[in-house]
């Protein structure tokens, strides 16, 4: 799929406005007009708003890279990739947050300080902080992903709460406030039944005693993908210090069972 560049830059209002953006501005911006096209591709000829399954499926070969992949193993326009800064010997979260997390911080930083506008207590503001940022190299399954990546780090309800929100996505709680989005009809499809396992763990995050801790990740999560937002770390570094167990090497450095997970963000460029 090919976007027209010039168009591209003048929607968003000119190369001096382009020129103004942060890095993962125009990136978003980007991957927003790759999905708008992809979406109407998809859905060309049919009287629906949103892509069918079907459609969706078919729209695969259409594109030269897959969609689950990580954003620091895709970039998607058309131009070499950057050769990344060091990180530290001993890298912090912090270390992460500022050096690779670059696509997803933004919106992990809304998320969080929504989820503690609508009084959230510190676990589930840490969920919320860290719930998205392992799309820096999985997107797939990345509830799943997510909640290894943290496991070893985090109190066992933040893990709890990044685990389930990923199924939650997908089903309603008007209660709660969240309803199911429009992005979801888009991206996978108008008529999508979610797969089997993600309808078990909907089961089971709605009978468990810590569902609300994942249902405010998924209300928090659905809100915070304002462009003019402008949210930092700092509000949440000392909630990091009470509740997420850095280790002295380093992440990545602690022989954990995801300490690979964390060199794999730390070094994507590694051939092997």
């Amino acid at each position: 799929m090919e976007l027209d560049r010039r168009k591209f830059i003048a929607a968003l209002g000119g190369t001096a406005a382009v020129a103004a953006m942060s890095h993962e501005a125009r990136a978003d911006a980007l991957e927003d007009a790759l999905l708008a096209q992809l979406d109407q591709e998809a859905g060309s000829g049919g009287a629906s708003e949103f892509p069918t399954v079907a459609e969706v499926e078919a729209a695969i070969t259409t594109r030269p890279y897959r969609r689950g992949v990580g954003n620091l193993f895709l970039d998607t326009s058309g131009e070499n990739v950057t050769r990344l800064p060091a990180m530290p010997t001993a890298p912090t979260l912090l270390d992460f947050y500022e050096l690779r997390f670059t696509r997803t911080r933004n919106h992990c930083f809304q998320s969080a300080n929504k989820a503690r506008e609508r009084g959230a207590d510190d676990e589930i503001v840490l969920a919320c902080l860290l719930h998205d940022v392992v799309q820096e190299i999985m997107k797939t399954d990345h509830g799943y992903w997510g909640a290894q990546l943290f496991e070893p780090y985090v109190p066992e309800r933040t893990a709890f709460a990044i685990r389930y929100h990923q199924a939650l996505r997908f089903y309603t709680d008007e209660e709660a406030g969240y309803l199911y989005p429009d992005l979801y009809h888009r991206l996978f499809g108008e008529d999508y039944v979610p797969a089997p396992h993600i309808q078990a763990a909907y089961e089971h995050a709605r009978k468990h005693r810590w569902y609300v801790a994942a249902r405010e990740v998924t209300v928090s999560d659905l809100y915070a993908f304002d462009p003019n937002a402008v949210v930092t770390v700092e509000p949440f570094v000392d909630l990091i210090g009470r509740h997420f167990k850095q280790p002295k090497e380093g992440l990545g450095n602690d022989g954990s069972p995801v300490a690979h997970m964390w060199r794999t963000i730390a070094n994507p460029d590694a051939p092997l």
